[in-house]
């Protein structure tokens, strides 16, 4: 055996053999997912501070004109109220991702960890569905928007600006879908549950 060369561990062979080369692939995948996640967090977080940082400046810029020169921007009054709506969505939408929507816990204060998963089980089934009917409803009115063709202000389709509430009601549903699973198969482990 003085002729065989020695291999280096982890070399491609090994981890193709090796029962742990599933786990590596699933923690390369885990990782990408969340670098994915986390890029998409900061796109989120980016587009609300653009249409803060513009909603802002038209409307200074609106009220410079009124009192500057007794003008203003015939469709800035429309686009602002437009800016507040996806503002408002998105933010809850933001919102949502970290649990940090209006909640009320009193009772969830005093339960044991197991309970505790139990009842926030129960709110995110509970506050999915509603917002998934909103997402419904909300993409139906679009829809009919769509089919009638209404103009919002300056030739823009009413339903280009409206399709916020669904896509965020939509996003919304779906994020407290999967904390309800998240907590339901906590409740259901023998593990305490995250907080």
């Amino acid at each position: 055996m003085e002729g065989r060369r020695p291999t280096r561990e982890g070399s491609a062979g090994d981890a193709q053999r090796s029962p742990q080369s599933g786990e590596s692939a699933g923690s390369r995948l885990a990782g990408r997912l969340a670098r994915g996640v986390r890029g998409l967090h900061r796109t989120e977080d980016a587009l609300l501070a653009l249409l803060l940082t513009g909603m802002i400046l038209l409307a200074v810029l609106q009220i410079a004109l009124r009192h500057g020169f007794d003008a203003g921007i015939s469709w800035g009054d429309p686009l602002l109220r437009v800016l507040v709506l996806w503002l408002g969505l998105l933010g809850a939408l933001a919102a949502t991702r970290e649990r940090h929507h209006i909640n009320i816990d009193v009772i969830s204060r005093l339960l044991p960890a197991r309970g505790k998963a139990a009842a926030d089980a129960v709110t995110s089934l509970f506050a999915g569905a509603v917002s998934a009917t909103v997402a419904y409803h909300a993409t139906r009115f679009v829809a009919s928007e769509l089919r009638f063709g209404g103009v919002a202000f300056a030739g823009i389709p009413a339903w280009a600006l409206e399709a916020v509430v669904p896509f965020a009601f939509g996003l919304i549903a779906l994020r407290f879908l999967l904390y309800f699973a998240s907590d339901l198969a906590a409740v259901l482990s023998r593990e305490s549950p995250p907080t």
